[in-house]
């Protein structure tokens, strides 16, 4: 596979319809917001819905999470230590009678890299603590996709009902009305991701042009097979994804100049956007980079 050799920024417009698009544990689940009250999503669930894509795409994955893991192995250090190349690299770490010059870091990286496409496009931490002292883990891999959070183009309208118990936990239990809780959608958010890809860090982790794909169609793919209670099916979209490729590894405009060319704009007359067609979306040129439109 070739390595990537170009720069890439990437926009994606998601709408959130009587979803709550991510709950904040901290704060009742309640969608998350801002200090001004934007809606968010983190950049730990988006990434999060990405690996599961890539996972559904057949490709091996390092971060799995509990609910949704193709293997049985109950960590990272299990994950990892079932890799043969990997055990056999940490053995001669520490081995005292390891040749100090051999580069037990740049091994590890590479053969982590080559295994798993999450590690070699977000990176990861590999801090394990071994059985004796001097016998762990701690290895920092910075990865060339960088994904932020999400935020909505107006200020979140969070809705709250209550939900009540309707069955017996318990044989002979009375059954009482008493409200069990509370359950919070967004009624409608527009928000926007934006990304990017880093050649430079690319070339570190064998990042190549086929696994740049492979995350583009994750991204447009990020809520299938995601529906919940929170987000019902059909609630999530993501509507378009702007993808920029560059004519350079350092790209001919800054990200920021990059994901600012998508101009998002209520239309006129409309006071609360209702709806995706609600907005009209419009891109300012940049000379010499036009996006890939993608829709669904």
């Amino acid at each position: 596979m070739a390595l990537l050799q170009n720069k890439i920024d990437f926009v994606a417009i998601i709408s959130a319809k009587n979803a709550n698009p991510n709950g904040d544990p901290l704060n009742g689940n309640r969608p998350r917001i801002t200090d001004s009250g934007f809606g968010e999503i983190s950049d730990v669930c988006l990434k999060r819905k990405i690996r599961n894509r890539l996972m559904e795409m057949g490709e091996p994955i390092l971060v799995q999470s509990e609910d949704n893991k193709l293997d049985g192995f109950g960590s990272l250090s299990e994950r990892v230590g079932a890799n043969r190349e990997l055990s056999a690299i940490l053995e001669k770490k520490n081995d005292k009678n390891t040749d100090k010059s051999i580069d037990i870091k740049g091994a590890f990286t590479a053969k982590a890299c080559e295994a798993w496409l999450d590690v070699r496009s977000f990176g990861q931490v590999f801090a394990f603590k071994g059985a004796k002292s001097g016998e762990g883990v701690s290895i920092g891999i910075r990865g060339p996709v960088t994904v932020q959070s999400a935020f909505s183009i107006d200020e979140a309208e969070i809705e709250s009902i209550q939900i009540t118990k309707s069955v017996n936990n318990e044989p002979g239990e009375k059954k009482g009305s008493d409200t069990m809780g509370l359950k919070h959608r967004v009624s409608f958010g527009l928000y926007v991701l934006k990304g990017s890809i880093n050649v430079q860090l690319a070339e570190k982790t064998g990042f190549s042009t086929e696994d740049a794909h492979k995350i583009r169609q994750a991204v447009l793919e990020m809520f299938a097979n995601d529906a919940s209670s929170a987000r019902p099916e059909g609630s999530m979209m993501l509507h378009t994804l702007y993808w920029f490729e560059h004519n350079s590894k350092l790209g001919q405009y800054a990200p920021a100049r990059v994901h600012d060319s998508i101009v998002i704009k209520k239309k006129n007359g409309v006071d609360i956007p209702k709806s995706f067609d609600d907005y009209d979306i419009s891109v300012s040129p940049l000379d010499g980079l036009t996006p890939q439109v993608f829709t669904n």
